[in-house]
């Protein structure tokens, strides 16, 4: 079971989809979220001040950058689908993480056009028909976004093996640390990075 795991642990093109341990998925989706979270804060702002057209403007491009953004971190999360043993749980999560990703996407989409059909990047307020689509989009986006996690952190794909990550555990070489002023210091209180155990080095 674990010899399953490996593939999914490294990316099929470490040039398109970032090295072993620094998978670019996460990194590019960073750009959806925060612009159609910023996009649904325009969105309601622009009901509560008294000039509103520059915070309807903002969030019609906002919602443009963020469908730019989702398409380039659809485009290297593909890529580590490829990596994912087919008919495993994980592989069922990364679809339904996939599909709800492009539906929020088609969504937005939608809501940039609604926009512009209805005047939404004129002088008055965003329209509440695109508002509320952006919230009910930005909903799902919090479920897939809670499937990510789950296949990073529950599952580990794109995630460095337990022996790699070991390396940053390591304690110092052993024997005493020496002072600036040449003395040797006092023996350093130590955990084992495998079985927890406290003792002086």
């Amino acid at each position: 079971m674990v010899e399953d795991l490996q593939p999914a642990k490294r990316p099929v093109s470490a040039l398109l989809a970032g090295p072993y341990g620094h998978p670019l998925h996460p990194v590019l989706v960073n750009v959806p979220i925060g612009a159609w979270v910023a996009a649904s804060v325009f969105d309601v702002a622009s009901h509560v001040v008294h000039r509103p057209g520059f915070l309807a403007r903002g969030a019609w491009w906002l919602v443009a950058i963020g469908v730019l953004g989702a398409l380039a971190a659809a485009l290297v999360g593909f890529l580590d689908l490829l990596a994912i043993p087919t008919h495993t749980p994980v592989f069922r999560t990364a679809l339904v993480h996939m599909g709800l990703n492009l539906a929020v996407t088609g969504g937005y989409v939608g809501g940039f056009l609604w926009r512009r059909a209805e005047g939404g990047v004129a002088a008055g307020p965003v329209p509440w028909g695109p508002l509320v689509l952006s919230l009910v989009c930005l909903a799902v986006l919090a479920l897939s976004g809670f499937l990510g996690g789950k296949l990073a952190f529950r599952y580990g794909v794109r995630v460095a093996d337990e022996a790699t990550q070991a390396d940053g555990y390591r304690s110092h070489p052993a024997g005493r640390r020496t002072t600036t002023a040449g003395r040797r210091s006092p023996p350093a209180v130590v955990e084992d990075s495998t079985t927890g155990a406290l003792g002086r080095r």
